[in-house]
């Protein structure tokens, strides 16, 4: 019986070191893996950013190069058939036509386009949406949007972010100018409501228009660092107060 107690005795201070060991290697364990995780995040941008611009410079040039390159036959064996080539050309060919552009025939030639192509059927669509898309990506944002600002919207006790974007009389006698004030829809902001508030109805910010864009092109996941909501509900004076 004594050698039973003495059993009894040493089995557990045995076990009592089982997890010791354990949590020792479970610690390196995680330490491992949550820097290889960081590591991870860290290179995701870098390579997707080398990754795309590889895809888009590969494709772009094998368009004019390669087996059956628009170019080929003209390059083909002369110092001019390098890669990059392709690139090079559609660069001085974008800048030619933004030289055409600018003139006053090229602003007739795009009207005319625009014209024409937004009066065909299944075309005027798909024409409409690339269209918007590059003349909000071509469209100085400072000169659209002046100011980041939050208001009461859909309604009290809701805010929402939006850009003024002008100002106008009031269509009541002796009333205060209204700010034109632009929300967006998430994750599109060609898309969205307008309103009409006085300036003591908006919460001014800190965000540029640029940290705003982002924000709604994540749909709120990508937040600036400085970035705080303001009291329920601060409210400026106007400027002339």
């Amino acid at each position: 019986m004594n050698n039973g107690r003495d059993q009894s005795q040493v089995e557990p201070d045995a076990d009592s070191s089982d997890p010791q060991k354990y949590t020792f290697y479970q610690r390196g364990e995680h330490h491992f893996w949550r820097r290889i995780a960081a590591g991870f995040f860290v290179l995701v941008p870098l390579l997707a950013t080398f990754l795309i611009i590889r895809l888009v410079f590969g494709y772009i040039d094998g368009i004019f190069r390669g087996d059956s390159g628009l170019l080929t036959r003209w390059i083909e064996g002369t110092p001019l058939d390098f890669p990059g080539v392709g690139v090079a050309f559609t660069i001085a060919m974008l800048y030619v036509i933004g030289l055409l552009v600018a003139a006053e025939a090229g602003r007739r030639a795009v009207n005319w386009q625009n014209a024409v192509l937004s009066k065909i059927p299944v075309v005027k669509s798909i024409y409409g949406v690339a269209r918007q898309a590059t003349d909000s990506l071509v469209s100085p944002t400072g000169h659209q949007f002046s100011r980041v600002v939050f208001i009461e919207w859909p309604r009290q006790g809701f805010l929402a972010m939006g850009f003024i974007t002008g100002h106008c009389p009031s269509p009541i006698k002796d009333g205060q100018d209204l700010l034109v004030v632009y929300i967006p829809t998430v994750p599109n902001p060609t898309s969205g409501n307008l309103a009409f508030v006085t300036e003591d109805k908006v919460v001014e910010t800190k965000l540029t228009v640029e940290e705003a864009m982002k924000i709604v092109f994540s749909g709120g996941m990508v937040l600036p660092e400085h970035m705080s909501m303001p009291t329920p509900f601060q409210r400026v004076k106007s400027p002339g107060a």
